[in-house]
């Protein structure tokens, strides 16, 4: 089909699309002169009892409030004044060592560690406790390990559990020590 046969037909169809579109518009604009139907339509709304609408409904008047507590102590300010002594430095030396390469398991919260069991080594003299982390491994832990995100370091395995002590802030600016158990589970 050469080009200008090809345009030749898209113009034909265009064109019949307009005189479809202009019928359309032509055809909602005609007059009826016979509205006997639509009057007695009208006569027969008119004619049916009217609906009724139910009355508003009572509001409460809006009561003022007046609050009489701004004479009175503010809630927010303490009782007693607190006396902070300042010149007040760390109770102790003691302090972790920040220097040390932290462990796999010292990026787990002692909560997130579950003891699953413990294992004896092959000459039978030291025992390991099994620790499952959160992702579901399993690790071997002995006496002098470090776990937990409060510099938790392992003090006694035992088979009903393992003892550590972690070394936390004490508020004061110093450290102190605090001992924490994870037991293994009984079995039912």
């Amino acid at each position: 089909m050469t080009p200008n046969k090809r345009t030749a037909k898209i113009g034909s169809a265009a064109r019949a699309g307009v005189l479809l579109l202009l019928a359309t518009v032509a055809s909602g604009c005609i007059w009826v002169n016979d509205t006997a139907d639509l009057r007695t339509y009208v006569q027969q709304t008119q004619a049916k009892p009217p609906g009724k609408i139910k009355p508003l409904p009572e509001f409460k008047s809006y009561e003022a409030f007046i609050y009489q507590g701004a004479s009175l102590r503010d809630p927010f300010q303490p009782l007693i004044e607190l006396v902070v002594e300042e010149d007040q430095g760390p109770v102790s030396d003691l302090k972790p060592d920040t220097e040390r390469v932290k462990t796999y398991l010292e990026s787990f919260p002692i909560d997130g560690l579950n003891m699953v069991g413990t294992i004896t080594s092959l000459d039978g003299g030291e025992l390991w406790a099994l620790l499952k982390d959160p992702k579901g491994e399993i690790h071997r832990v002995s006496n002098g390990d470090y776990l937990g995100l409060d510099y938790g370091q392992v003090q006694e395995v035992s088979e009903l559990g393992l003892e550590l002590v972690e070394i936390i802030e004490n508020g004061r600016g110093g450290w102190m020590k605090r001992p924490r158990v994870i037991a293994l589970p009984e079995k039912e």
